[in-house]
């Protein structure tokens, strides 16, 4: 029954994944290439590898979580967890399919905010989960840094 979950919670990361990056890809060509690139920004093909290695991590770290004795402290960061990946879908929508680089930019805050108090959740309830989650909290926070680039720039 163990391994359903983790399947579960992939089939759940990765769904965000395929719709973020459905989105994302049908404007790369036309939309995104249009705008100014900061200097920090890598090559577009750095970012499916790195956001499939992320999305993965996330599943096997909220997986831990979801093994863990039930509390009310698993279920808050499983809550957490699930307001954080909405979170993550909803920067897509904005950034790539509205165009909308400030409005993205405040979201991506939020959810930076999201995923630092998911982390510690997890932290205090599977301490690997923690440390499967900081790839992403690092990625999100240099992904912040180029959000901002790219709304100055453009």
């Amino acid at each position: 029954m163990r391994w359903i979950w983790l399947a579960a919670w992939l089939g759940n990361c990765f769904a965000v994944a395929g719709v973020s990056g459905h989105w994302t890809a049908g404007e790369i060509p036309g939309w995104y290439r249009t705008l100014a690139r900061p200097a920090i920004a890598p090559p577009n093909w750095v970012f499916g590898p790195v956001w499939t290695l992320l999305y993965a991590l996330m599943a096997i770290a909220a997986w831990r979580v979801g093994l863990a004795a039930p509390s009310p402290l698993r279920t808050w960061g499983l809550v957490l967890f699930l307001v954080q990946l909405g979170l993550n879908f909803a920067w897509s929508w904005i950034f790539f399919r509205n165009h909308a680089i400030g409005a993205a930019l405040a979201e991506v805050v939020v959810l930076w905010a999201a995923i630092g108090a998911t982390t510690l959740v997890f932290g205090r309830v599977a301490p690997v989960a923690a440390w499967l989650m900081a790839p992403y909290l690092a990625w999100v926070s240099f992904a912040s840094v180029l959000n901002w680039a790219f709304w100055r720039v453009n």
